[in-house]
Parts: C-alpha cells; structure tokens; sequence
C-alpha cells in the first residue's frame, strides 16, 4: 500500500484527487486524518512556487510519506492577473465564498463581456518517498459572468463561464463529473496521472 498524503483538508479537492488518481495499491489520507501539523507560509507568487511549499511541508511532517499539493487560482485579464494565488483570499484573510465573489463582481463593475476574459488555474506537486518530484498543470479559459449561478461547486465557480461550454452554464450549474471532465484541476490531474504512469510511479 502507498499512503499519499494530501496537503489540504478541503472535502472537494480529496474528492477530485482521489477520483482522478485511482490507482491500485494507493490510499490517499489527509494531513487531518494523520494528525500532522502543517501550516506554511504559502508566500510564493507562483501557484507552482505555493504547491511545492505545502507538498514539500507535507512530506517532511509525514516523516517521508509521498505527498500532493496542489494551488490554484482565477486570473483575470481585466484586473491584471488578479486575484491570482490571493484568490482564497481575495476579500481578505477570514473571507467565504460569497465575499470573494461579491468583491470580484465590484472589481470587474461594467466591464463588457469582451473583456470580462479569465482562466482558472492548477499546478500540483507530488513529491515521492525518495523526495523526487513531479510537477503538473492545467487551465480552462473562459470569462466572468455578471451575477452567480448555480448550487454545484464552490469558490469562484457560480461566476465563471467556461468557454468549453460555449458561455452558457457556469462551472456551478454542471454536476461534478462533467465539471472534473473540463476544470483546470482536472486538466492537472490527469496531466498529473500520465507523468506518474510514464515514470512508473503508479502501478496502474
């Protein structure tokens, strides 16, 4: 059995994780469910600069399990790559959901459509037993709705509206498996899965 341990203790993202990197022989736990401590300073300007902070902080704590991170943002265009790896928190430290996204939609106010152009962004760091590591991302392009909606997903998903879905649903109005089949994190994984086969790191 290889224990993989993931650096967050967010329910959607094990979820996410666990679907896409279903492979034999391995068990995924978090940070929480093995009683470890770990809470860097996630101070890099990069997604990838902040994924491999918590993967490698997970690693070490884990006392030398294989670990995963992943960090991911919205970048808009419009707002100069913002709010980009400050998009937990965007309308501050403490913030929800519903306070990021009412800050974004002041942020845009009446930019038209057109230029209203975003993407969310993934990259993951695995780091293996023996401290080797592997690096994926992946993207969905889109632009930012005027209003939420939807009840599926969470984050910035009411407002973002996936070109791949021709701007018609956001990412919160798909259920859960048509959102993994085009999300940035997605992408990730399975750009993620397809490293970790090349490298005969899974034995799937």
């Amino acid at each position: 059995m290889k224990t993989v341990v993931l650096a967050t203790n967010n329910a959607h993202k094990v979820a996410e994780i666990a679907t896409a990197l279903d492979f034999p022989g391995w068990e995924f736990r978090t940070l929480r469910e093995l009683g470890i401590e770990s809470d860097p300073a996630e101070d890099a300007d990069t997604f990838e600069g902040n994924a491999r902070i918590k993967a490698r902080a997970a690693h070490e704590a884990s006392g030398g399990l294989a670990a995963l991170a992943d960090d991911s943002g919205l970048v808009v265009d419009a707002l100069d790559g913002a709010p980009g790896v400050h998009s937990a928190r965007y309308a501050g430290e403490l913030c929800d959901d519903a306070a990021n996204n009412a800050k974004l939609l002041a942020a845009l106010g009446n930019v038209p459509d057109a230029e209203r152009t975003a993407r969310f962004a993934s990259t993951l760091v695995f780091v293996d037993e023996d401290g080797s590591e592997i690096v994926a991302e992946g993207t969905v392009e889109g632009r930012i709705g005027h209003e939420g909606r939807g009840s599926e997903g969470f984050g910035y998903d009411p407002l973002f509206l996936p070109d791949v879905f021709g701007g018609a649903r956001t990412l919160a109005e798909v259920d859960r498996d048509e959102k993994n089949a085009v999300s940035h994190r997605g992408n990730a994984l399975r750009q993620l899965r397809a490293k970790l086969q090349e490298a005969d790191g899974a034995n799937a």
